[in-house]
């Protein structure tokens, strides 16, 4: 299959690939030198990650940790500039190591270049999660 080059359309591939607990193939869609942003990371918590392999690592073992199930709302917004997306969505599923439901909703702006995304900042409220195995995995410990 090829990959999406629109931002709109790789996100949404992204998303099935979280679904199919795909991670290799979802990391798969960064540029080497792509960023990821968490601005509201509290204290202690990465708040960017620099590079495909630092991405690799921060997600390897997410669904030790998250089993997502859905996303029942995915908005994307095309921004005057072609390359960048707003993307509000909200993703349920439940935390492995409790079993208790996971439902979080996000805002993220995603730029992608020659078919591969190269920044994302994701605005998700990490203190929503609750303080168990999904908890460690958003403080890196994963």
């Amino acid at each position: 299959m090829t990959t999406p080059a629109h931002p709109a359309d790789l996100f949404r591939h992204g998303l099935a690939l979280l679904l199919d607990k795909n991670i290799p193939a979802w990391v798969g869609l960064w540029a080497d030198d792509g960023v990821m942003e968490f601005p509201f990371a509290p204290e202690g918590w990465p708040r960017q990650l620099e590079g495909r392999s630092a991405i690799a690592d921060y997600m390897r073992d997410y669904p030790e940790h998250i089993d997502l199930h859905g996303f029942p709302s995915v908005g994307i917004h095309q921004t005057v500039n072609p390359e960048i997306v707003v993307v509000e969505m909200r993703g349920t599923g439940r935390l492995v190591q409790s079993g208790d439901p996971f439902d979080m909703t996000y805002i993220a702006v995603v730029t992608v270049e020659d078919g591969l995304i190269t920044h994302y900042r994701d605005y998700w409220n990490p203190l929503a999660l609750p303080r168990d195995g999904a908890a460690d995995f958003t403080q890196g410990a994963a």
